[in-house]
């Protein structure tokens, strides 16, 4: 009794997620996520827009090369949801020294993720693309994008980690601005290196790679400083990154089925491209730049699913029911509203914003068909993504990864392939729309089931 009485004086007494009113407090938790997020997405489709400007095969390349990108966030991201929901109860609890080693852990298996996926760069790059086309110029372009974006890719996985430390913490405006720098610089460095601006020499595809990890690594400088300087509540050591069977098992028991729900993303985007190149290389590229763009309206979503964890796990830690509660209805509320005013946007304005990328007739007819199938179901997805995110905050991502496999594996995909056999392309897109309802149906009963197990029997 003692002790915990001594854990919990390590920490001030009223951390903001368990004091400040929910509805507020998800909004100004969540507010700089989503910024970021924001920008993050802008860049990428910038940096989309300039590679179709090199050609239509350049942004093909950068398009079946999307599925690898997306897979190593999935890994950096999984896994920070397992630290940050970890890190969040042990706060909750006032356990220091949970705090400590959940931080410390997190950054051991971020160097790991890395170790990964340099080993791909250096032996499997090359394999990857000869699996998806045999067109010789978009082979060399991928691979070279590719094996940049891979090789150097403790910038992003690092970055991600650190700021979901600043997040789980409630430093959110820190993990933003450290962002915020990295976009700024890919931005910037996009078309230099693309074009060979200013006496920078033309690199194409290669340009927009080197531009994407300097931004990262950017990033990952402000949000390390961030949190050796200003994060008082978790303290670093060299020690701390010994790994802790107990700890990486608190992680992983979140992250894994997070990585593996995450991870679905990238096999449906690496599903579609194979499904697609077997109709048109026109029809990859239409879809890669969807995706770009989806992201943009995707990923501020994503930043508020963050806030719902945070607060979520930090009062589940606590055992504050009605926090908790008060926690799924705003970010359901929110969530809803965002992704409506995304599909009204696609639906009005799709052939604009489609014309940015500077796109042949085909191209541009292809996409805008895929763009107003698939936002129908944006308030569906909303739903899913906070489901899911209560799931993770409760501690049963395997709900989660139910959900994610059951939308991905089990429907999309294999409906989508029927549909590309059977209809032309402009009506294949509404598979994502079945899939997407059927799963949100398993998603409430599953989220009902949570409920009445974890949070109905707190006081």
């Amino acid at each position: 009794m003692n002790s915990a009485a001594n854990a919990s004086t390590n920490f001030p007494p009223r951390n903001k997620m368990g004091t400040e009113p929910v509805g507020r407090l998800l909004i100004t938790m969540s507010l700089p996520i989503m910024f970021s997020m924001i920008i993050e997405a802008l860049y990428n489709v910038v940096d989309s827009m300039f590679v179709s400007r090199l050609s239509e095969n350049a942004l093909t390349a950068v398009s079946l090369a999307f599925p690898m990108h997306m897979l190593l966030i999935s890994v950096t991201i999984g896994t920070s949801v397992g630290i940050s929901a970890c890190l969040s109860r042990k706060l909750g609890a006032g356990d220091q020294k949970g705090v400590a080693g959940a931080a410390g852990n997190g950054l051991f298996l971020a160097l790991m993720s890395y170790a990964v996926f340099l080993v791909f760069a250096i032996f499997l790059t090359k394999p990857y693309f000869a699996s998806q086309t045999q067109d010789a110029e978009i082979y060399q372009m991928g691979v070279e994008y590719l094996f940049i974006c891979m090789a150097f890719s403790f910038g992003s996985i690092l970055q991600i980690t650190f700021q979901r430390i600043l997040q789980a913490t409630g430093r959110t405006t820190l993990s933003m601005v450290s962002q915020l720098a990295g976009a700024a610089f890919n931005i910037i460095f996009d078309p230099l290196l693309i074009f060979g601006l200013l006496g920078f020499p033309r690199m194409g595809v290669r340009g927009a790679a080197i531009a994407t990890v300097g931004g990262q690594f950017l990033g990952l400088c402000l949000a390390a400083f961030f949190n050796f300087t200003k994060n008082k509540e978790v303290h670093f050591s060299f020690r701390g990154l010994k790994p802790e069977k107990h700890i990486i098992g608190t992680i992983y028991r979140v992250g894994a089925p997070a990585i593996v729900n995450q991870g679905l993303n990238s096999l449906m985007a690496f599903g579609v491209n194979f499904i697609l190149i077997g109709i048109s290389s026109t029809a990859v590229a239409a879809f890669g730049i969807y995706i770009k763009i989806q992201n943009f309206i995707f990923l501020p979503v994503y930043g508020l699913n963050n806030g719902v964890i945070a607060i979520t796990a930090f009062n589940y830690g606590s055992r504050e029911k009605k926090r908790i509660q008060a926690s799924m209805k705003f970010g359901m509320i929110y969530a809803i509203s965002m992704m409506l005013t995304g599909t009204i946007v696609l639906q009005l304005l799709a052939r604009p914003i489609f014309s940015l990328f500077g796109t042949s007739l085909e191209l541009m007819n292809a996409g805008v068909g895929i763009m107003r199938v698939i936002s129908l179901g944006f308030v569906i997805v909303a739903f899913l993504f906070i489901s899911q995110g209560i799931f993770q905050a409760l501690g049963n991502g395997l709900y989660s990864l139910i959900v994610a496999l059951l939308q991905v594996v089990v429907i999309l995909l294999p409906l989508l392939y029927i549909f590309a056999k059977v209809f032309e392309l402009r009506f294949i897109w509404w598979a994502f729309i079945a899939a997407q309802s059927i799963a949100a149906v398993a998603a409430a009963f599953l989220l009902k089931n949570i409920y009445s197990q974890k949070v109905k029997p707190l006081e």
